[in-house]
C-alpha cells in the first residue's frame, strides 16, 4: 500500500503540464484496460482505480471504509493520496499509465473494441472441439491458471455449450505446468464500492451456478491433471467421471488456511469417495496429496509419467470417444441417478450459502488480507 501512495503522491508532482490528453483519449483507456492480456496486478489496478476516480469525479469525496473492508479501505487511501490533483491531470497520468501496459505492437494492431473484446473473453479459457471431444483449457500460465470471476462464467456458458454439441465427451486441462492453483485470490479485489455484501451473494451466485453446471452435465467428463492443483479445481473432480493425473500432479485444498470451507460438492464427494478421515484430512487440516495418494484413495483414476501422459491418455480418450455417445450419456444418467443429482444440488447450494457468510467474517477477511500481503512480499 506505501509503494502505491508514493506513486500516486509523485504523479502530483511529475503529473505533465502539457499535452493533456482528450476526453476521447480517456474513454479510449478505459476501454483498453478491459482488452489486457495480462493482468496488471493489484498495485496498477488500484492506481488505474485511483486516477479514475480523480478523472472523473476529482477529490476524494466519500468516508473512509471500515477497518475490515480491506479491499475498499486500499483503493481508498490510493484515491485520498492524490489530494487536489486536477483531474486534467489525473486523465492523463491515467491514459500514459494504460500505454506503458500495452505493447506497441498490439496497441497499433488494435481493430474495432467490440470485436477485439468478443475475441479476448475466452482467452483465459480456450475451447475447442475435435475427435468427438470438447476440450476445455484453463488458459493462464503464467497466473498458474487461477480462476478469475469471468473465467468461472465462461467455464459454466461452455459447459452449457458443449452440453448440447455433437461431442461425444468433454475433457478439462491446463496450459502449463499447473491444472489450476484454483480460485484467483485477487477476486476479492474487486469488491464493489461500499457494498462487500453485495460482493458475497455475488460471488455465491456466481459459484452456485457453476458447480450446478458440473452436476447436470450429461456427457461422460473426464479431467486431464497435467501438473498442481489447488482449491476448487481440486473439489470439482469429484464431480468428474474420470480423472487422469500426471505422476507430477498434486492435490490441495487448503480452505481452513484462508478462513473458508469447502465447495464444489467435496463435502459429501469426498467422503464417499475416499472415506470420512481422509476426507477429513484434505478438507480440514489442508494436507495435500500426491497423485499416488490421490490414486489410492479413489480421487484419481489412474496415474501416468508425465513423460508420456499427453500421448497415452489422449490416445485413449480418442478412442472412447468413438463409442455409441447416447449409451455412454444414458449410462452416466443410470450412475448419477437424479436423486443423487437433486442431493448433489442440495449440498451445493448449502456450501455456497455457507461460503458467503465466511467470506464476510473477520476471520476469513484477516487471513486473506494475511496472504495476500505475504504474497506481494515475495
Amino acid at each position: 500500500l506505501l509503494q502505491v501512495v508514493r506513486f500516486l503522491a509523485a504523479r502530483v508532482h511529475l503529473g505533465r503540464a502539457t499535452m493533456r490528453a482528450s476526453q476521447k483519449d480517456f474513454d479510449n483507456a478505459v476501454k483498453q484496460v478491459k482488452l489486457l492480456k495480462e493482468d496488471p496486478g493489484n498495485e496498477v489496478k488500484v492506481k488505474l482505480y485511483a486516477l479514475y476516480k480523480q478523472a472523473t469525479e476529482g477529490s476524494c469525496n466519500v468516508p473512509k471504509p471500515g477497518v475490515f473492508d480491506f479491499i475498499n479501505k486500499v483503493k481508498w487511501d490510493a484515491w485520498n493520496a492524490l489530494g487536489s490533483l486536477p483531474k486534467e491531470t489525473a486523465r492523463q497520468n491515467y491514459v500514459d499509465l494504460v500505454s506503458s501496459l500495452i505493447p506497441s505492437s498490439e496497441a497499433s494492431s488494435r481493430g474495432e473494441p467490440g470485436t477485439q473484446e468478443k475475441l479476448l473473453a475466452s482467452e483465459d479459457v480456450v475451447v475447442t472441439s475435435e475427435d468427438g471431444i470438447t476440450k476445455i483449457v484453463f488458459n493462464r500460465p503464467t497466473k498458474k491458471n487461477a480462476i478469475t470471476t469471468q473465467m468461472y462464467q465462461e467455464i459454466t456458458q461452455a459447459l452449457k455449450t458443449a452440453s448440447k454439441d455433437n461431442s461425444a465427451m468433454t475433457v478439462f486441462t491446463g496450459n502449463g505446468d499447473y491444472y489450476s492453483s484454483g480460485n484467483d485470490l485477487t477476486n476479492f479485489t474487486s469488491t464493489p464500492s461500499g457494498n462487500i455484501e453485495e460482493f458475497a451473494k455475488r460471488g455465491a451466485d456466481i459459484l452456485r451456478d457453476f458447480v450446478d453446471t458440473f452436476i447436470d452435465f450429461p456427457k461422460p467428463l473426464v479431467a486431464v491433471v497435467n501438473g498442481p492443483a489447488v482449491g476448487i479445481s481440486v473439489t470439482t473432480l469429484g464431480l468428474f467421471d474420470v480423472v487422469y493425473a500426471s505422476d507430477k500432479a498434486t492435490f490441495h485444498t487448503p480452505f481452513s488456511h484462508l478462513g473458508q470451507t469447502p465447495e464444489a460438492c467435496s463435502s459429501y464427494t469426498f467422503p464417499k469417495i475416499m472415506g470420512p478421515a481422509k476426507a477429513n484430512e484434505m478438507l480440514i487440516f489442508g494436507k495435500k496429496l500426491t497423485a499416488g495418494e490421490a490414486y489410492a484413495q479413489g480421487l484419481v483414476t489412474e496415474v501416468f509419467p508425465d513423460s508420456t501422459l499427453q500421448k497415452e491418455v489422449w490416445a485413449r480418450l480418442k478412442a472412447y470417444a468413438k463409442l455409441p455417445p447416447n449409451a455412454m450419456r444414458i449410462s452416466k444418467s443410470l450412475i448419477k441417478s437424479s436423486s443423487e443429482r437433486e442431493k448433489l444440488h442440495a449440498v451445493n447450494a448449502e456450501e455456497c450459502t455457507t461460503l458467503q457468510a465466511r467470506w464476510l467474517s473477520e476471520e476469513c477477511i484477516g487471513a486473506v488480507t494475511s496472504f495476500m500481503s505475504r504474497k506481494a512480499k515475495l
